[in-house]
């Protein structure tokens, strides 16, 4: 890590209490040290170093978050507002949960007999993990040190967060092309297209390998000139393009946003049908891309 762009917090900064050597989080936390009473100074400057992660909630599964049986670890905080997000309680990192790096660190540590034997490994998601660039890739390099798999999950909006050394410690990148050009990705994210190709291309430089994850919205994302445009946004990574994942919209998220107060854009908005989900893949595997 470059001394210039972070700087280290002691540990007497993070202000133990009596209470503090009994203290874990409850419930997706469990298990984790939480530093106690962090003044807003203390907490930037831990923030900042990578001495302390914001941290939503964390599982142990084998979906989608990467090959294997992985820990996936969502992180607090998203700069974006997708209209599809299932997990807007995930977008102020305020509300996250402060976790020590060398909790974070334990835990893997914990699994990684179970990682190497599955061949799976740790994945970071959010809301952005790019977000707290300084924590995450602290931990992707103690975990490769351990010989485990390192995932990020992220949209790349933030390429700029991550250096190229902060790069060198990631496997594989489950990186959401949310739309093929400037004026859908912005209706769809409230941000910016160029970042996501940015990033992209950097990993394909770097020679990480890629699953890109396409959200099919009908009537948002589904029209055969975006799925065009992301298609070749895709071959401008190269061969760092293992597959490409077309998700189909869905309702699952609803509840939170209902529970947030948060007006739903998408509330009475369906799926995409069995001939949507066929013509967009046939579309990606014509451009010579394995699709799921």
């Amino acid at each position: 890590m470059p001394d210039s762009q972070f700087r280290t917090t002691t540990r007497h900064m993070l202000r133990e209490s009596k209470t503090y050597a009994s203290q874990t989080l409850m419930g997706g936390l469990s298990g984790f040290e939480s530093p106690i009473g962090l003044d807003r100074r203390d907490r930037i400057a831990a923030l900042k170093s990578g001495d302390i992660g914001f941290v939503h909630s964390w599982d142990i599964n084998t979906s989608v978050d990467g090959p294997g049986t992985r820990m996936t670890v969502f992180m607090s905080g998203c700069p974006l507002r997708c209209q599809y997000c299932q997990n807007p309680d995930t977008w102020k990192m305020r509300d996250g949960k402060p976790v020590y790096l060398d909790a974070m660190i334990k835990k893997v540590d914990r699994y990684k007999d179970l990682f190497k034997a599955t061949h799976g490994g740790i994945t970071f998601s959010g809301g952005e993990s790019m977000m707290q660039p300084a924590f995450v890739s602290r931990v992707f390099h103690a975990a490769k040190e351990m010989g485990v798999h390192t995932c990020l999950d992220t949209s790349g909006f933030l390429n700029t967060n991550y250096t190229d050394e902060m790069l060198d410690d990631i496997d594989l990148c489950l990186l959401d092309v949310k739309s093929g050009d400037e004026q859908t990705y912005h209706k769809v994210t409230g941000g910016l297209l160029q970042p996501t190709i940015d990033f992209g291309q950097r990993l394909a430089k770097a020679g990480k390998k890629i699953w890109v994850r396409f959200v099919l919205v009908p009537g948002l994302t589904d029209s055969e000139e975006n799925v065009e445009n992301v298609a070749r946004i895709c071959e401008s990574f190269g061969d760092a393009v293992e597959h490409i994942d077309v998700l189909g919209f869905h309702q699952l998220g609803r509840p939170k946003w209902h529970e947030l107060r948060i007006p739903y854009p998408l509330e009475n908005q369906k799926g995409p049908n069995a001939a949507t989900r066929e013509r967009v893949a046939n579309q990606f595997k014509d451009h010579g891309f394995t699709v799921y």
